[in-house]
């Protein structure tokens, strides 16, 4: 309870008192509203994470995670494997959430052990959350669809993937981000992608952190917490005109040195942004998940995205979801260093890739990053 009196020193009744003591309620009450709608938006966050808990009930009433309708139309294949795809998605998400969510705070200590072990070097490892998370998808898969193969980042180590066949197979990385994950910062997502005839057909990305679901099946377009999306603006004629003219110079251009090392790699890393920066461009980012940065690209946030200057370029896991969802939202992609014949597509096991809201974008990014032309 407020005594608005005592809280004005008084209690004479004059005018100005009466004014005064109005104006007090109203901070008072401002504050308790804004008090009361923060609290809202705290419970309402902590209600779609805590869903996870029974991913079944997530997908039915979390508005966010629900399959949009165009693809249950009959005609779209591959219903049952991206329902699959989901509900693992979203499980593995769970158990990426509380570590970074707690990161730097009291909490830290009940999820601060991740057993990190290295790979190649220290730029390059996993955690028991990864080892987990794709235990937990391959053995969904294994229940829902014994026949169907799996390739798994964890599972093929430092080894070379192994070769995709016409079978169908799914192609997964159970932490993409995982220095993000490890360190506590949000862009890290799990990417499931399914691919039939040595082609994706089905893409499924989750983001915990961001609570952003991206999924993509080929012929039936990409979409983002069951909203369609578009590599570049329709909503206006003016945005589209001005999307049109999209360049290089008033590009936002992104870029993952991974976990290359060594001078001479080094230079060839540096050397493909020292031209993009000399000939101009609106901005840079670097933001730690390749699959979130094709999924960005795919959404307009990004405009450019490239890996594969000096040995650091992706692996199928890395590209096999990403990509359709670009694809599927109007973008381009494409190998960076090698050739690119339009039939066939972007081959997920390129060592280089670049991509784009548009094909003209990719060709001029791709020819100042290579120093083909300035």
């Amino acid at each position: 309870t407020i005594n608005v009196r005592t809280m004005l020193g008084g209690g004479t009744n004059t005018k100005s008192s009466t004014v005064a003591a109005g104006l007090a309620i109203g901070c008072v009450t401002g504050a308790l509203l804004a008090h009361v709608q923060h609290k809202r938006k705290l419970n309402q966050r902590t209600r779609e994470v805590e869903s996870n808990d029974n991913v079944d009930d997530d997908m039915t009433f979390n508005p966010k995670f629900q399959i949009p309708k165009e693809l249950l139309v009959e005609e779209c294949p591959y219903k049952e494997e991206l329902k699959l795809a989901i509900k693992l998605a979203l499980q593995a998400g769970k158990n990426i959430y509380p570590h970074v969510d707690n990161k730097g705070t009291t909490s830290e200590s009940s999820t601060a052990s991740l057993g990190i072990s290295s790979k190649s070097n220290d730029a390059d490892f996993a955690t028991t959350i990864d080892i987990a998370n794709e235990k937990l998808v391959m053995e969904g898969i294994a229940t829902h669809f014994p026949s169907h193969k799996v390739i798994g980042e964890e599972e093929t180590g430092t080894g070379q993937p192994p070769v995709l066949t016409t079978d169908p197979t799914w192609i997964v990385d159970p932490i993409d981000g995982t220095a993000n994950f490890a360190n506590g910062l949000p862009l890290t997502c799990v990417s499931l992608g399914f691919c039939v005839g040595k082609k994706p057909v089905l893409g499924v990305v989750y983001a915990p952190l961001t609570c952003e679901l991206f999924l993509a099946v080929k012929g039936f377009g990409s979409y983002r917490n069951t909203c369609k999306i578009h590599s570049t603006s329709s909503s206006f004629k003016e945005e589209e005109e001005e999307e049109a003219l999209k360049t290089l110079s008033n590009a936002i251009v992104c870029f993952e040195f991974g976990s290359s090392r060594g001078e001479q790699n080094v230079k060839k890393l540096v050397s493909g942004m020292e031209r993009i920066l000399q000939h101009g461009c609106r901005c840079t980012r670097s933001l730690g998940s390749g699959v979130l940065d094709m999924c960005y690209v795919a959404t307009g946030k990004l405009d450019v995205v490239y890996c594969g200057m000096a040995n650091e370029g992706w692996k199928p896991w890395d590209y096999c979801a990403g990509s359709l969802v670009v694809e599927e939202a109007g973008g381009f992609v494409r190998s960076l260093q090698g050739g690119y014949v339009e039939e066939d597509g972007f081959d997920i096991y390129e060592s280089s890739m670049i991509c784009g809201v548009s094909k003209a974008l990719v060709e001029e990014s791709r020819g100042v990053i290579l120093g083909l032309s300035k």
